[in-house]
């Protein structure tokens, strides 16, 4: 397929009530091992990614470096690829634009584009932040493809207890539509796990919603009842990977003596 082929299948596939499963990887070998295992479409994890290069997650990791990695993914696996690009490595909306022509020069689809402020404090203001998404819808209409903009709100994830989550959703709603207003394609509210919640946030979003795994959030097949359009698993399968890493090489170790 063309990449705006894979741009058009990828957003097909992320359909209220019957989420598309992302399960993150981080380099052209783990991209090659969920495609064999029937992936419908791939998305890098930025923790992953940098984790997997020595570096922190928060745009530590070299753009450039990153933009080999999804390069090394493309070319080996002919699924659609979106990239983790935090939050785009760059803050004024014409650097952020360039830094996006290049994720698609890589063959990438689509990218997370999140409105905390990286290496700062809090989130962007909601009309700074859809500024920004306007910026990167301009610059991705004139390569002639669907390029897909996952937004992502991190207001959850910046709230670590979960009772003043209710709180919060007006305001994730409000992110919602001024994002998809800009020219979002998807709403990612990673840390959101009441069911009661993401139901809501479902039916008043005019996007998709993304929702992260890890502990305490509804089943993949429960999250589809409640509206979600898509699952992804953040971090999750490089810690679980390296968990069982350290295990076996502690393993071999031991009975070397």
């Amino acid at each position: 397929m063309s990449q705006s082929d894979k741009a058009a299948a990828f957003a097909a596939l992320h359909q209220k009530g019957n989420p598309v499963i992302i399960y993150n990887i981080w380099d052209a070998g783990t991209a090659k091992a969920v495609a064999d295992a029937g992936a419908k479409a791939l998305g890098t994890g930025s923790w992953s990614v940098a984790a997997a290069q020595g570096y922190a997650d928060g745009e530590n990791l070299p753009l450039d470096a990153l933009l080999a990695t999804a390069k090394s993914i493309t070319a080996a696996v002919d699924l659609p690829l979106s990239v983790d690009f935090e939050g785009g490595y760059a803050e004024d909306p014409a650097e952020l634009a360039a830094n996006v022509a290049r994720v698609i020069d890589a063959g990438a689809i689509g990218i997370n584009f999140e409105d905390q402020v990286i290496g700062g404090s809090g989130i962007y203001p909601v009309e700074q932040q859809a500024d920004r998404i306007r910026a990167i819808r301009a610059l991705a209409d004139t390569r002639d493809m669907p390029f897909f903009i996952n937004a992502r709100t991190d207001l959850f994830l910046q709230e670590g207890d979960r009772t003043k989550h209710a709180a919060l959703l007006d305001q994730a709603i409000e992110r919602a539509r001024a994002y998809a207003e800009a020219g979002a394609n998807g709403f990612f509210a990673p840390g959101l796990a009441d069911e009661g919640l993401i139901e809501t946030l479902c039916k008043a979003s005019p996007l998709p919603v993304n929702i992260m795994m890890f502990s305490g959030v509804p089943s993949p097949k429960r999250l589809g009842e409640l509206g979600v359009g898509r699952v992804s698993y953040g971090p999750g399968p490089y810690r679980a990977m390296m968990v069982k890493l350290k295990e076996d090489a502690a393993a071999v170790f031991t009975a070397a003596g």
